[in-house]
């Protein structure tokens, strides 16, 4: 399942992953271009990025920063199963 992290002004989408049984979580980030998408997967807590398609080396370098700067929440939320289960009371 993916779970809705923010979604910027460009509608570019950040998405993640619940916590997987390997106790990794993927985070997604799309962007739509033209009719499509640029797009890229970095699993955490290794910050591995994978399946990067579109995005530049320059934009890549911001998409990193945001995720090392963002990877304590999303772990945690990726935890409790995303936004809406973390704030269901």
């Amino acid at each position: 399942m993916k779970n809705p992290y923010v979604t910027f002004p460009d509608e570019t989408e950040v998405t993640h992953s619940d916590l997987l049984p390997d106790g990794t979580v993927k985070v997604y980030i799309e962007t739509p271009v033209n009719g499509g998408f640029h797009h890229a997967m970095c699993s955490l807590p290794s910050y591995q990025w994978i399946d990067i398609q579109g995005y530049s080396e320059e934009e890549m370098k911001r998409w990193d920063d945001f995720i090392h700067h963002n990877a304590h929440i999303i772990l945690s939320l990726a935890a409790e199963g995303g936004f809406d289960r973390a704030t269901a009371v």
